[in-house]
């Protein structure tokens, strides 16, 4: 395997989630002990979606060998053609978390950044294999790699493509990811893995996510100098207190160059509860969306005139691209939506 020495720090660039993308990421689901027993119904989840993604950019998808043959008819009874399969093996489907990150290079090119994974603080044993994925990706495409023994899942920093990063302090300073590493640490290792200059530090996630608190939940770059930010007005909820902490927090927030970024609100669904499962309120979030070159696919909870309402900001926000909303009640069931089970491959 190809290997890194000195392309990191500021020859490296972490592009923006809407500069042109190459291919969007995703590991196929096959546990039947998940998903409380509907996993051929998330299949044609996964395929719908993919039938989303594919006008804008090849499907990738990480899935062993041996469930090819299960998944092409579910592509191809949806007419996708721009696709392709990989045999990597996974544990679970948040490609997000355990996927490469790719990262571009001073002359262009691209490479992939390789986190240690842990499944969010050791929660949901086994994770070897989705430890591997960034590997496998990095072997499969014959692009170098550069590791990190840093826990950190791609839904945990946001960036907004001009080296300014978004964390929170609940999952990246969490004892059950790096116990004893600082957060100047956590800092110059992003900043060493990503070539970015600045990080923003925000408190703790909404209820409900397994992940302790990722960014992609919460607050989102639709611009380099823009973000969304999920807001919860009701004082009674469980989320209000972390998110109006963050929303606060927020009005600090510069890009490196000094600039404002302007704070768009976005609000949150209803709850979504789930009967009889580990998670009563599931940690359902507009912010979970993917930005894939003309579209945004947008997660969505069966909530007309909450739907609408986070639809119509986002068109705002995305002049020019088709906005599109996805039923995401099905995935975040286990605890993620659009963006949680995507990563892109940004073109170079």
């Amino acid at each position: 395997m190809k290997t890194v020495d000195a392309m990191q720090g500021a020859e490296l660039n972490w592009p923006a989630e809407w500069e042109q993308q190459e291919a969007v990421w995703i590991s196929w689901p096959h546990r039947d002990d998940l998903w409380q027993g509907g996993l051929a119904e998330l299949h044609g989840h996964y395929a719908d979606l993919a039938a989303l993604i594919a006008p804008h950019a090849q499907v990738r998808i990480n899935a062993a060998k041996a469930l090819h043959p299960h998944i092409t008819p579910l592509l191809q009874a949806r007419n996708i053609q721009n696709y392709a399969l990989y045999d990597h093996p996974t544990n679970d489907v948040w490609c997000r978390d355990h996927g490469g990150i790719f990262v571009r290079r001073n002359d262009g090119s691209m490479q992939v950044a390789d986190w240690t994974f842990n499944a969010w603080g050791g929660k949901f044993a086994p994770w070897n294999l989705d430890n591997e994925i960034p590997t496998r990706m990095a072997e499969s495409l014959q692009l170098p790699r550069l590791s990190s023994k840093l826990i950190l899942e791609g839904g945990a920093i946001e960036g907004n493509g001009e080296g300014l990063i978004i964390t929170t302090e609940a999952v990246l300073l969490n004892p059950n990811r790096n116990p004893g590493v600082t957060k100047a640490e956590v800092e110059a290792e992003l900043h060493r893995m990503m070539g970015t200059k600045q990080v923003f530090w925000l408190g703790c996630g909404i209820e409900g996510d397994d992940t302790d608190g990722h960014i992609d939940d919460m607050v989102r770059f639709v611009h380099a100098e823009a973000a969304v930010s999920i807001i919860e007005p009701d004082a009674k909820s469980p989320h209000y207190r972390n998110l109006a902490e963050n929303n606060e927090r927020l009005q600090d927030l510069r890009t490196p160059s000094g600039h404002n970024v302007e704070i768009i609100p976005l609000p949150m669904p209803e709850p979504v509860i789930a009967k009889d499962w580990r998670l009563e309120q599931l940690p359902a979030s507009y912010a979970n969306f993917l930005i894939c070159n003309g579209a945004v696919i947008v997660p969505v909870f069966n909530q007309p005139k909450e739907d609408d309402r986070a639809l119509g900001i986002l068109r705002e926000c995305f002049p020019g691209k088709q906005v599109i909303g996805f039923d995401a009640r099905r995935l975040v069931i286990e605890g993620g939506a659009i963006h949680c089970i995507t990563q892109q491959q940004p073109l170079f």
